[in-house]
């Protein structure tokens, strides 16, 4: 691991800690876990819109943190293989690290939420046409969203999720970059379980 990309992981890992002492009261936060699958569209991804799209690219994760009654923070990781989409001669895979910030007002069994925060966007590609030639580019960025929670009980429920992520650095593939001021960006729909405890 280079010294850029140790940078890049202690700063998201600060932040992210930040996030998660200061955003909810201990008295009226639960600490949860939530794992989700979900595919992305839009942007730089392979899948150019929500719908109709033949080449969806699967994305899994995990995000943990804690939750009150109106604010929470998490830390979210997820992992996306063949972002770009699928060749025969090009492999490529996007890793998010993201910290955030939640505003989420409970109403019964049902909490809505809005998110926002700062993490690492990791890019890898692999072209295997003429040699292999490897490409990963570590970037700072940001992702905005919003979903809604509904509880069956007090330690379990179901979760709806649609994000925005956006990397400050420009989008460069095998060392090139894409186009001057161009940066990855792209949708992500998702569902998972909440765990809480």
């Amino acid at each position: 691991m280079n010294g850029s990309m140790l940078k890049h992981v202690f700063a998201t890992g600060a932040l992210a800690a930040l996030f998660l002492v200061r955003a909810a009261s201990p008295a009226s936060a639960q600490a949860y876990i939530s794992p989700f699958i979900g595919y992305n569209f839009g942007g730089d991804s392979g899948c150019p819109e929500i719908s109709n799209c033949e080449d969806k690219t699967r994305n899994l994760g995990v995000s943990f943190g804690s939750i009150g009654s109106v604010v929470g923070s998490e830390l979210e990781f997820s992992y996306i293989d063949n972002f770009f989409g699928e060749t025969p001669t090009a492999s490529s895979s996007v890793l998010t690290l993201m910290g955030n910030v939640m505003l989420a007002p409970k109403f019964g069994v049902v909490q809505p939420y809005g998110v926002i925060g700062l993490g690492l966007i990791k890019t890898h590609v692999e072209e295997t046409l003429g040699g292999l030639l490897e490409s990963n580019n570590n970037h700072f960025g940001w992702d905005i969203g919003g979903g809604v929670i509904g509880y069956f009980g007090d330690h379990f429920g179901l979760r709806g999720d649609l994000r925005y992520f956006h990397a400050f650095g420009d989008l460069e593939l095998l060392g090139l970059p894409i186009a001057e001021g161009t940066k990855l960006d792209f949708g992500r729909l998702s569902g998972g379980v909440v765990f809480k405890f």
